[in-house]
């Protein structure tokens, strides 16, 4: 899995951050049809050679077609994204970004997050940043992100409502739990560069790897005596993390069987898990003379076995089950409850040494909150999925701080999450 690192200590912003992800090698046609999915042919992307203090760096130029509207709501920005052809990494990394600044805006503004209308950073040029490094990022294969201290600058700079303190306020609001300092006068860090650091890279200095590519990115101004860059150095990661051991033994049961009424299945898999099975499945097989079948597999804790292969040979028509020793290995496994149409969804989210590695909604609490709201499940299941995001769970991006240990999915309780080891 390659990892990229940030450095962020002479300041970022989404045009810089966007030009070293180009300069290490991402496919700007990529990018471009990344950004067109979500605003057509809205804005223009170019990438191209300049200096900054005697640094080459690429300068990535996005560019409105036409004039724009000043601002755009969260809830405008949000379902163009879910409405576009995107891959889903890309949609879901995006979608947790804007989330994050959404919800920054709203606490600097003293307004629900939902309500936040974007100036600056609701322009197209800013829509086509974000969706443009979270394309890069799945282009070159990132899978994990980290970001050292980051420059934030001093004085004041214009904005929409006015003349504001440097740094931001909005840039503080995401800058919470991270290293920064000033590093310059003027802004040098903007809220959609901070945004995408805040989001999807953990906090952490140049770590053990094998470099294998290096961007370095420019932004607009040429400051004397200071490389206004931001640079990304990609790689693997060092083995610093040992093969995971056994969590614990397990048992395979199994059986072949050909002659059970096909719909019984569903309640003999159904029976078996609610006897204790870790789980239960079917595999389609062709026996001897071609007559087809199933093999019956079911993974357990040695403990349960005797009973769970007692239960085997009741439910189905088998003569015989067999039984293997096996080793089971599990990721870490956090559930953190999403918030849809008022209601709690469960997210089971699998994570290693801070990661998230994946998401997933639990169906039986979409089942159950689709028939609650008279909706389809696949509508939902897809606000499940980008709630999840919203929330900052993301393939790559740092386990969100403060669940408590996983077992099954939680009582619908709003705000609560679980995280452990099961």
């Amino acid at each position: 899995m390659t990892h990229a690192w940030v450095d962020a200590s002479a300041g970022v912003a989404g045009d810089m951050l966007l030009g070293a992800l180009l300069d290490a090698g991402a496919d700007l046609d990529a990018v471009r049809a990344a950004v067109a999915a979500v605003v057509a042919d809205a804005v223009t992307i170019s990438v191209g050679p300049v200096t900054r203090a005697g640094l080459r760096a690429a300068r990535a130029r996005v560019a409105p077609a036409a004039d724009d509207p000043p601002h755009r709501t969260w809830r405008t920005v949000r379902a163009m994204l879910a409405d576009a052809d995107l891959p889903a990494p890309v949609r879901d990394r995006a979608t947790a970004v804007f989330a994050r600044l959404a919800a920054a805006e709203g606490r600097v503004h003293g307004i629900p997050a939902d309500d936040v209308a974007f100036h600056e950073v609701g322009a197209l040029d800013a829509i086509a940043d974000v969706v443009g490094v979270c394309a890069a990022l799945h282009d070159l294969g990132v899978g994990s992100l980290g970001a050292g201290e980051v420059a934030l600058g001093s004085g004041e700079v214009r904005a929409a409502h006015g003349t504001l303190p440097v740094p931001a306020p909005a840039v503080v609001e995401l800058a919470r739990g991270r290293r920064v300092r000033a590093g310059g006068s003027g802004e040098l860090a903007t809220p959609t560069g901070m945004a995408l650091l805040a989001t999807l890279s953990r906090d952490e200095d140049l770590p053990p790897m094998t470099v294998d590519r290096v961007g370095v990115g420019a932004g607009h101004r040429d400051t004397p005596g200071r490389a206004n860059v931001t640079r990304v150095v990609l790689g693997e990661p060092a083995a610093t993390t040992p093969e995971p051991e056994a969590t614990g033994p397990a048992v395979l049961l199994e059986a072949n069987v050909d002659d059970l009424d096909p719909r019984l299945w569903p309640g003999v898999l159904d029976a078996l898990l609610r006897a204790g099975a870790d789980d239960a499945w079917l595999v389609p097989i062709a026996m001897k003379k071609g007559r087809p079948a199933h093999v019956l597999t079911v993974l357990a804790d040695p403990l349960r076995a005797p009973g769970l292969r007692e239960r085997v040979l009741a439910l189905t028509t088998t003569f015989g089950v067999r039984h293997t020793a096996a080793a089971k290995y599990a990721l870490p496994r956090t559930w953190v409850e999403v918030d849809v149409a008022g209601g709690p969804v469960a997210v089971k989210v699998a994570h290693r040494d801070g990661v998230v590695h994946r998401v997933t909604p639990e169906f039986d609490a979409v089942a159950a909150r689709a028939a609650a709201l008279g909706r389809p499940a696949h509508d939902v299941l897809a606000e499940a999925v980008a709630a999840a995001a919203a929330a900052g769970l993301v393939v790559g991006a740092p386990l969100p701080p403060g669940p408590a240990p996983a077992g099954p999915p939680p009582a619908p309780s709003p705000g609560r999450a679980r995280r452990g080891a099961g």
